[in-house]
């Protein structure tokens, strides 16, 4: 018996639109720990005899598929039993993969069933015309295979022959409009937490990073010609998707990967994983070679263009290639020792030109390692091959079209970043709304605009740890609307909150040093300020620190008195600012920072970005003059501590500068202002 699971709110759903789709995923661990088959064949069977949420029918299919698995799969020293039972019956049914081969001698062809150790069996032409991918790795199928005791007395005769076929995988035309019209009763949240239990995963026991990993790894199923990378801890189930969800899909695992297998036999011109499968995946990526020199640039060729060339002619492929690989140190020591492309293949670990065809770099490191009782689901969800000929069937058609007159990529992206992160768009789109008639809301877009960003922006800091002149500007960014703000989306295992990133800062963010009160030496901040209807200022900050009471004050009343020449015709006095401020040092106070405040609220009236990698100083006083710093080589050197890139100081302190040690100047920009209208432009990006 099988334990009752209690149904909850996501389960109900699902039942109330996916009725005769779903599998309670605890079961499917059951059998297919006890049976030497993946994840989908029990699947398989479980959908066609228990996809109900009713706990009878549940129980009596369970009889079913056990007796089945049992009686069809052939566990290691089963083999003679079941060409016995064919002997004696003449014929038997069992699970197993099926491959074939050309035997030229006889002109034939003739198949493999690995499980029972037989190479040589009968099979129809025609069979083998209707299932190609049985000549390549073969597949799993139900098979029905007979025994002729005739032909077995001949000399060198085949007396087995499979007489029969059934692929193990949903064949049915209209699972997309079920799987559309089932969409619409989730909301996004709940319809991708529901993808992630079709997976196996439990998405209550995963953070929202880890969710998104989830989500980026299924991509490759839906889009075509989909290239995908994801490196990280060991035990985090990198592989599982790839391996046990789908029939459309095919894992190697380590070791030699050869060109024909790969692509195409050059002699028998058989085509190879790429035109078979829909993703391809290489499993422990670092132990992958290719058995010839080139096999990396036909690879490289491949994953640009889709296209391969066996002597003239050239074919075209829409397999996918996803390579999963384990970092042996944690992800800020890998970053020390080499960039996060490392554990690649040597011949592809440096070579940019090879990474800029992989379209996304999933951070495998904000995901789990798996821990059975927590992170597996035992809920409903999809059976596997619905889900997967779903996934099959939305590659058809491309999603980029919603992009247009909504999202505007900004100037950092080239043409390759550009076609990327629009892929990955479109395969999220496909995942998340699989209706195209179905409006995806700003929120939900922004999502997975900036999912595509930072995972494409992955790859283009590691070409820029490789190659430094050719990939400067890294800085990706978006704007949403005609009427909307450019905003930047940085990769977080980059940032490091002591550290002060070169992406421009949102409008109304400014990183600021104050020079420091009393004893306390200078500090580094950082003030956020929003700005809504209403009026005055309003200090976030509890309890509000006297000082930087202040510097707000300061702030605002220059604001107001030199309002026509910072903001134009806008009234400042008819809007709300709400300030909040960060301490990152031991300096609390607040004071001196005047200046900063005027920058943020400024840019967030405008709406106008503040320049990346630049902290602004200032003590400013009511009256709109800035007071002389008393230790700027200390402010200099600390924001070259917090990385920061230009530091924008007061002309008064150029003097004092003088002392700053020469090593220290190549380090920072030092950029000087004469008065605080000029230090807000200088400030801000236009």
């Amino acid at each position: 018996m099988i334990a009752h699971v209690e149904m909850d709110h996501l389960d109900k759903i699902a039942a109330s639109v996916f009725e005769g789709y779903l599998v309670r995923k605890d079961l499917v661990r059951k059998y297919s720990r006890q049976f030497p088959v993946p994840t989908y064949v029990v699947e398989f069977l479980l959908g066609r005899y228990c996809a109900s949420t009713n706990e009878e029918e549940i129980q009596e299919g369970l009889e079913i598929v056990g007796k089945q698995l049992k009686g069809r799969t052939v566990r290691s020293g089963e083999e003679e039993l079941f060409k016995a039972r064919a002997r004696e019956e003449g014929s038997v049914k069992l699970i197993d993969i099926v491959k074939a081969r050309l035997d030229p001698k006889n002109d034939c062809y003739v198949a493999e069933l690995p499980s029972l150790n037989l190479r040589d069996v009968q099979i129809a032409d025609s069979l083998v015309k209707e299932n190609e991918r049985m000549l390549t790795d073969g597949f799993y199928t139900e098979v029905t295979l007979e025994y002729d005791p005739i032909v077995a007395q001949e000399k060198n005769g085949r007396p087995f022959r499979i007489a029969a076929l059934r692929p193990i995988q949903m064949s049915s035309p209209n699972v997309l409009d079920v799987l559309s019209k089932g969409r619409k009763v989730f909301t996004t949240e709940e319809w991708r937490d529901f993808l992630i239990r079709s997976i196996g995963l439990e998405p209550s026991a995963l953070s929202d990073r880890a969710k998104m990993v989830a989500i980026l790894r299924m991509v490759p199923f839906v889009e075509r010609n989909y290239n995908l990378v994801e490196l990280g801890p060991r035990g985090t189930g990198k592989s599982h998707l790839f391996q046990q969800i789908s029939p459309y899909s095919h894992l190697i695992s380590g070791g030699k990967a050869t060109v024909a297998k790969m692509f195409v036999n050059n002699v028998s011109g058989q085509r190879g994983l790429v035109c078979q499968y829909d993703v391809v995946c290489f499993d422990e990526i670092s132990g992958i070679s290719f058995d010839q020199k080139d096999g990396v640039n036909i690879m490289k060729g491949y994953m640009a263009s889709g296209e391969f060339s066996r002597g003239k002619e050239s074919i075209r492929a829409e397999g996918g290639i996803v390579m999963v690989g384990n970092f042996d140190v944690d992800i800020e020591q890998q970053q020390r020792i080499g960039h996060l492309l490392s554990p690649l293949p040597k011949e592809m670990r440096d070579d940019t030109a090879f990474h800029d065809r992989i379209h996304a770099f999933a951070p495998g490191w904000d995901f789990p390692k798996l821990n059975p009782n927590e992170h597996l689901t035992n809920h409903f969800g999809f059976v596997s091959d619905f889900l997967s000929e779903c996934w099959h069937r939305l590659r058809e058609i491309s999603r980029v079209p919603v992009l247009q007159n909504r999202v505007f990529w900004g100037g950092a992206l080239s043409g390759r970043d550009i076609e990327a992160v629009n892929k990955t768009v479109s395969g999220l789109v496909k995942l998340l709304f699989p209706d195209p008639e179905m409006p995806v809301p700003d929120d939900d877009l922004e999502w997975i605009v900036r999912v595509a960003l930072e995972s494409r922006r992955r790859v283009k800091e590691q070409q820029k740890r490789c190659l430094k002149s050719e990939f400067r500007n890294t800085h990706f960014s978006y704007t949403l609307g005609v009427e909307g703000v450019e905003k930047f989306v940085s990769t977080p295992e980059l940032h490091s909150d002591e550290a002060i990133e070169g992406d421009p800062l949102p409008p109304g963010q400014v990183w600021a040093v104050g020079p420091g009160a009393n004893e306390s030496g200078p500090g580094l901040y950082r003030i956020e300020v929003a700005v809504g209807p209403g009026s005055g200022v309003r200090i976030l900050n509890h309890p509000q620190p006297p000082a930087f009471r202040e510097s707000v004050k300061v702030g605002e009343q220059n604001l107001y008195a030199r309002a026509k020449e910072l903001v134009g015709d806008r009234d400042p006095r008819s809007y709300e600012f709400s300030i909040q401020l960060r301490a990152m040092d031991t300096d609390k106070s607040g004071a001196g920072l005047g200046l900063a405040v005027l920058v943020a609220m400024v840019g967030a009236l405008l709406g106008r970005n503040t320049r990346g990698g630049t902290i602004i100083v200032g003590p400013l006083n009511l009256g709109g003059s800035i007071e002389i710093l008393h230790n700027p080589v200390a402010i200099a050197e600390l924001a070259i501590d917090k990385q920061a890139t230009t530091l924008l100081m007061p002309i008064s302190a150029r003097r004092a500068l003088n002392d700053l040690p020469d090593e220290l100047w190549t380090k920072i920009r030092i950029e000087f202002y004469s008065d605080p209208t000029d230090a807000v432009f200088k400030g801000l990006i236009e």
